[in-house]
């Protein structure tokens, strides 16, 4: 079964039924906000999944909760995004790959002035990294390493040599996330996607700085240990989001909410 349950006038007006969703309706259901008067401001939207019992991984990776679906989900949010942010942990352990043109996303793309994929944005302090792997080797746009002014310039000129670009976004050995959200903007990416991990939400998270959560909603159970999706110290008050889309497939549940 295939539902969708608009909740504002951001959502297609029409629930397409058992068919499969186009990436056109997707990407109309998950479009960023139009920039308000007096030019863009970044808007950092995180896109994460998690079980019904709070796990946001199985054995150390996202895709055994996931689903087809989610995975298409997830590739529409790329496709809008100018920057995916990711924590080093999460590059290591899910073996992040660039970003890859789509050609479902091309006119979409070219009309808002973005390129042809978005950039990855790693966030490490130590900036420890291998960085033979294809996504420093291979992306169509350059990497961008997020890290302290107090990095190891042997890390940062290997880095470079790489061809990542190295973005300094804290003054000490790690990264301040509002001031990450700034450096971005002021590179031009303000459509920022981050999934995850856990740790580097709950930064944003505690920061502020979260627009949007993008959360699907696996229906499986699996108890352990895992982290839940977003980890580190709480908040002092609990920030409030509301609900602005809801998709149903097969008891997944592919939920939006924004900041309220």
């Amino acid at each position: 079964m295939r539902r969708l349950f608009p909740v504002t006038d951001q959502t297609p007006a029409t629930a397409p039924g058992d068919r499969e969703w186009s990436l056109d309706e997707l990407a109309d259901a998950y479009a960023y906000p139009e920039p308000p008067p007096g030019g863009p401001r970044p808007w950092l939207r995180a896109n994460m999944v998690s079980t019904l019992d709070g796990a946001a991984q199985h054995e150390g990776r996202s895709q055994p909760i996931s689903t087809a679906t989610d995975m298409r989900i997830f590739g529409t949010l790329r496709g809008l995004a100018d920057v995916v942010v990711v924590g080093a942990e999460t590059v290591r352990q899910e073996g992040y790959r660039p970003a890859r043109a789509r050609e479902d996303f091309a006119a979409r793309r070219e009309a808002a002035g973005q390129g042809p994929a978005p950039a990855i944005a790693v966030v490490t302090a130590a900036l420890d990294l291998d960085f033979s792997l294809p996504l420093f080797t291979s992306p169509l746009v350059p990497t961008l390493l997020l890290t302290g002014a107090a990095a190891a310039p042997d890390r940062v000129a290997a880095a470079e040599k790489a061809g990542a670009r190295v973005v300094i976004a804290g003054d000490g050995m790690g990264v301040e996330p509002a001031r990450a959200v700034r450096a971005l903007a002021e590179l031009g990416h303000t459509r920022l996607l981050t999934e995850g991990g856990p740790r580097l939400l709950g930064q944003f998270v505690a920061a502020g700085v979260l627009d949007e959560l993008c959360l699907t909603v696996s229906p499986l159970l699996t108890a352990g240990d895992a982290q839940r999706i977003a980890g580190g110290p709480p908040v002092a008050v609990p920030q409030r989001f509301a609900l602005v889309s809801l998709l149903e497939e097969n008891g997944f549940l592919f939920s939006r909410y924004g900041r309220v």
